[in-house]
């Protein structure tokens, strides 16, 4: 059977993970979530103090990149890709309100972005890959076999984030979550450095109104057809 490479990229908390874990299980490929690369980075920079509210040492974070290792380790118990931060699994420490603040700020960085955007080329040559972003069909796969663009309203977004961080305990309102969703978007889709935009050749997928089982068995009949072409 032909591997190919499954791009995902869409607006912050639309389910790209979710679908993209699920699609790598049913075919049994390497899951790649890039948007906790870039969490991760994140959080190196809070713990460092390069960044605050009212603070970012944008040259300190560049300069400290070459020392910076961002990887994936495969968790069999839960079937899953978890993130580490030289060496340290911080997979639980980089999904809370703090880090998702300030992930746009780091993202805008071209610096971090090149850095990134290579280890990702890299562990996708031998292709049977899931990865899942903001610019994959665009900057990191552009020749990638499917392309899928993942989307909701917003209102929607914002409420299964906030049911998600409530479930974990985070004290925080809806509100402050709706505002963190629409600050998101209009940083990842203004910034000058690979902005969020549909790759003209992705499909899209809306599942403001669809369930997860829906959504997976939508994106597979696609992988089918790509695969068998």
């Amino acid at each position: 059977m032909n591997k190919i490479i499954v791009a995902i990229d869409g607006y912050s908390s639309c389910g790209k993970s979710t679908l993209a874990k699920e699609i790598a299980v049913a075919l049994n490929y390497i899951y790649i979530d890039t948007g906790a690369m870039y969490r991760a980075v994140t959080l190196y920079a809070l713990r460092n103090k390069l960044l605050s509210n009212d603070k970012f040492d944008k040259q300190q974070l560049i300069e400290s990149l070459p020392q910076i290792s961002v990887s994936f380790s495969y968790n069999s118990t839960l079937n899953h890709s978890e993130t580490y931060l030289d060496g340290e699994n911080i997979e639980g420490q980089i999904r809370g309100i703090e880090v998702s603040r300030h992930v746009s700020k780091i993202a805008q960085v071209k610096e971090v972005r090149a850095k990134l955007v290579e280890i990702q080329r890299e562990i996708g040559k031998e292709k049977g890959l899931v990865m899942d972003g903001r610019d994959i069909g665009t900057v990191v796969y552009p020749n990638a076999e499917l392309k899928i663009f993942m989307t909701a309203d917003y209102k929607i977004r914002a409420q299964r984030r906030f049911e998600e961080l409530q479930a974990k305990g985070d004290d925080i309102s809806y509100e402050d979550v709706l505002n963190n969703i629409t600050s998101r978007d209009n940083d990842d889709t203004s910034r000058s450095v690979n902005p969020l935009i549909q790759a003209d050749d992705a499909i899209v997928i809306d599942n403001s109104e669809i369930t997860r089982d829906e959504q997976l068995k939508i994106a597979l009949q696609y992988v089918s057809e790509k695969i068998s072409q």
